[in-house]
């Protein structure tokens, strides 16, 4: 099973700061690396006019639109699929690195902004690490907030590399 780390924190902490930093250092080290973002409100794929836009106007359930280079597809549910069933359509990856997912099962990174709060919105064994500007008083990994590879070392040791 690919494993599943989920970055959260507060609105504005820089997740997606985080993330785009962190992404091109696991595929440094030679990861392949899939990413799911959750979204606690609405959001829109299609540009109203197009074509995927007209099809699911249409009525159809799932849409794909493929290119030579990329795949999409939009899917009408009924409820919101957990992260889990979500992680199970993924294939070819070394490991999932979701943004959001604060209350779902998988280990988190927690990214924390002094400016922002003091406090932190997950319990020590929720957490694989501590990105922020601040120390906490938790035996868990804390790097500062650009320390990318302190994390990605963390992230290898914990789900990437088999242990010796």
């Amino acid at each position: 099973m690919i494993p599943i780390v989920s970055v959260v924190g507060k609105s504005n902490v820089g997740k997606t700061t985080l993330l785009e930093k962190l992404i091109p250092e696991l595929k440094r080290r030679g990861y392949r690396v899939a990413t799911v973002k959750h979204d606690a409100h609405s959001f829109e794929m299609d540009q109203p006019g197009k074509d995927t836009w007209r099809h699911r106007q249409a009525g159809a359930d799932v849409v794909v639109i493929s290119a030579k280079d990329k795949l999409a597809m939009i899917k009408r549910v009924d409820q919101e699929i957990p992260l889990p069933q979500i992680a199970a359509m993924i294939t070819d990856v070394d490991i999932l690195l979701t943004e959001g997912y604060k209350r779902g099962p998988a280990p988190k990174v927690e990214v924390s902004r002094r400016i922002l709060s003091t406090e932190l919105l997950c319990t020590a064994d929720e957490l694989v690490a501590i990105m922020s500007d601040q120390p906490f008083d938790l035996l868990v990994p804390q790097f500062a907030l650009d320390d990318v590879a302190g994390l990605a070392d963390v992230l290898e040791k914990r789900f990437l590399k088999e242990p010796s």
